[in-house]
C-alpha cells in the first residue's frame, strides 16, 4: 500500500478528469486554479505522502494519501490504533472570486475482524477562523470492503474564504481502530485511506462566488 506521491511544497496544477459539482448553483472562475501544499503533519502522512490535484472544471480538488492507515493486532505498534493527518493548503484564487467547501467525500478500505470497530472523522477551516465540527463515521466488524462517507454543508452555513486576504485552507483527518471483542493477539484489524494508484482519495467540492467590488 505504501507508495510515495507528490512532495509537500510543490505547486500542483489542474490534472485529472472533471469532478461532478456538489449540486449547489455555483459558477467557478475560468482561470486555472493552483494549490500549493504548504505543510503536511501527522502520524498518518509523513511529508511526501499526500498529493493534491484540482479538477479540470475547477469544481473540486482531491487529496490522495499513500501511508494513511490505522491498525491494531498482529504486527501493529501500540500507537498505530490512531493516525491523523493535518494538511495546510494555499489555494490561489483568481482575482474577484472566493470559495467555500460545500461537500467532502471520504473514501477508503477497512478490514475489521468480528467485534472490532473503526472510525473516520475530519474537519477543515481557514487559517485564523473556527474549524467545522468533527463528523464521526463509525465502521463495525466483521467487514473487509471499501467504504465511503460524505459530509455536506447546508448552503446557509457555508464559510467562505475572506475576499482579498491570504489564508491557508487546513484539513484535519483522523482514522481510529479498536480491537473491541476481537483477539488482537491472533488477528489484525485496520482502516485505511491510502492508495497506490490514486483510486482512493478524498474529494472536496468548491462553492464559488464573486467578491464585492
Amino acid at each position: 500500500m505504501l507508495h510515495m506521491l507528490a512532495a509537500a511544497g510543490v505547486a500542483l496544477s489542474i490534472v485529472g478528469q472533471p469532478v461532478q459539482a456538489a449540486g449547489w448553483p455555483s459558477t467557478p472562475p475560468p482561470d486555472k486554479i493552483i494549490i500549493d501544499v504548504a505543510t503536511v503533519n501527522g502520524s498518518g502522512c509523513r511529508p511526501g505522502t499526500a498529493a493534491v490535484a484540482v479538477s479540470e472544471d475547477n469544481e473540486a480538488f482531491t487529496v490522495t494519501y499513500s501511508e494513511f492507515l490505522a491498525q491494531v493486532g498482529v504486527g501493529a505498534q501500540p500507537t498505530d490504533f490512531r493516525k491523523n493527518c493535518q494538511i495546510s493548503l494555499k489555494v490561489h484564487v483568481p482575482q474577484g472570486f472566493t470559495y467555500a467547501v460545500a461537500q467532502a467525500d471520504y473514501r477508503g478500505f477497512a478490514h475489521l475482524e468480528r467485534g472490532a470497530n473503526g472510525l473516520e472523522r475530519a474537519n477543515y477551516y481557514f487559517q485564523g477562523m473556527s474549524p467545522t465540527s468533527f463528523v464521526n463515521h463509525p465502521l463495525n466488524g466483521a467487514m473487509s470492503d471499501d467504504w465511503q462517507f460524505t459530509d455536506k454543508t447546508d448552503i446557509a452555513a457555508l464559510v467562505y474564504h475572506p475576499c482579498g486576504e491570504q489564508r491557508n485552507f487546513n484539513i484535519n483527518t483522523e482514522l481510529r481502530v479498536n480491537a473491541g471483542t476481537s483477539d488482537p493477539k491472533k488477528t489484525t484489524s485496520f482502516i485505511a485511506m491510502d492508495s497506490t494508484d490514486g483510486s482512493i482519495n478524498t474529494t472536496y467540492h468548491f462553492h464559488w462566488k464573486t467578491c464585492p467590488r
